[in-house]
């Protein structure tokens, strides 16, 4: 059986084995690997997280599938907002925030117009999905 870590750990390795590309559910997409601090634990926590480019910023959905809770890794960016990101070859720091209404929903409908599964995931859960926003720090 495929745990999740196992699952996101094959696509870690790929993504890095192709310059951060990926095939599978997520070709096509745009990755990034989000590097987090665990909340609680304290761990270094690494995530392949599908983003897209908005300007200076990059975007990214904490969607989980449209499970009924938030991803770990929500819980560590806000907790950690200073965080290091993989996209491509490059690595860099980025400050997160969790972008307010109503340019949350702005950028959740392009996201799920551009990929329909964030529609999917959206209808599978009560929660509202957050949006957060990556600025890199200079």
């Amino acid at each position: 059986m495929t745990t999740p870590q196992n699952w996101n750990q094959a696509i870690i390795e790929e993504f890095r084995a192709n310059s951060g590309k990926v095939g599978g559910p997520f070709a096509g997409s745009t990755l990034l690997l989000l590097h987090t601090v665990g909340a609680k634990s304290g761990q270094p926590r690494i995530n392949p997280v599908v983003c897209v480019a908005d300007g200076e910023r990059l975007i990214i959905f904490a969607s989980k599938s449209g499970a009924p809770t938030h991803p770990d890794w929500y819980h560590n960016l806000l907790a950690h907002p200073l965080v290091t990101v993989e996209v491509g070859t490059e690595v860099f720091q980025v400050q997160a925030a969790v972008t307010p209404e109503p340019e949350r929903t702005q950028l959740y409908n392009q996201i799920a117009e551009s990929n329909p599964g964030f529609a999917e995931y959206q209808k599978k859960t009560t929660r509202v999905i957050p949006v957060i926003s990556l600025t890199r720090v200079k």
